[in-house]
């Protein structure tokens, strides 16, 4: 009996996996599940069942194979159930009751982030999102609370969400990227007081911080990102895509152009 190539040996590593990975009990006992429709005698299930593990003992790598092949399936069955979700929750993605909106709100290309105030990665992201609205006249950006790191987190939120009733436009962008740069952690009274330099009344934040309302769009917006799969923060959605990280401009303005090209962030194929 031959052995098989390796691409076939991947196709059948059910039982090998499962002696791969100690559980070499199991895999008699699969084979001894056959059907009769097989066509296989209880001789030839057995002799299949030792050519397996004869293979898997003098090439191992097979199970390593096998793994990196599982995890490329899974990769691509997570992306293909992200941009279902994206195209199915557009409206809210966009919706400008949950959301600020910078950069040009008529623009031809948008990009939506989920970030939180005390992420790292976000502190490094806010540069590279400021770069891209001062460098394209024609990029609408919308910027989503995904407070996932703490209380403190959920309360600069609320500031946050609550000043977009009062700064718009510029004017919120600027108080956003001061926030974001502030120093240690950020929570109600940091956010308070970069928002009254830019001009907010404090005494009516205060109050529509505890709204139902303002605590309503953050729920919302996390609601959102578990549906969309989102496990981290920074989080950009580009045309069906989304990008996870801190990725760097150049590469966001690559897909910023194929989106505005092709309506996706890779017109190749």
């Amino acid at each position: 009996m031959a052995l098989p190539t390796p691409l076939r040996r991947l196709a059948g590593l059910l039982p090998a996996l499962a002696l791969g990975f100690g559980l070499a009990a199991s895999v008699p006992a699969l084979a001894q599940t056959a059907t009769p429709s097989s066509g296989l005698t209880a001789e030839q299930r057995k002799a299949i069942v030792g050519l397996i593990r004869d293979t898997l003992l003098q090439n191992p790598e097979i199970i390593q194979e096998a793994m990196i092949e599982l995890e490329r399936r899974n990769a691509v069955a997570q992306a293909d159930a992200q941009r279902s979700a994206v195209t199915a929750e557009k409206a809210r993605l966009l919706d400008p009751a949950t959301s600020a909106i910078v950069g040009n709100p008529q623009g031809d290309v948008t990009i939506v982030e989920f970030m939180d105030y005390n992420c790292g990665f976000c502190k490094r992201a806010v540069e590279d999102v400021r770069a891209l609205v001062k460098e394209d006249p024609k990029l609408k950006v919308v910027i989503k609370d995904f407070p996932i790191l703490g209380p403190d987190s959920v309360e600069a939120s609320r500031v946050a969400v609550a000043a977009m009733a009062q700064l718009q436009g510029q004017k919120y962008f600027d108080f956003h990227n001061k926030l974001m740069a502030s120093k240690g952690r950020i929570n109600a009274a940091k956010a308070l007081e970069v928002a009254k330099e830019a001009g907010a009344d404090v005494e009516r934040l205060k109050k529509d911080m505890e709204s139902a309302q303002t605590k309503g769009v953050i729920e919302d917006t996390v609601a959102l990102g578990d549906r969309l799969g989102l496990t981290g923060t920074p989080a950009f959605i580009l045309g069906d895509e989304v990008v996870f990280g801190a990725v760097g401009a150049p590469a966001l303005k690559q897909k910023i152009e194929a989106v505005r090209k092709c309506g996706k962030t890779s017109c190749s194929g």
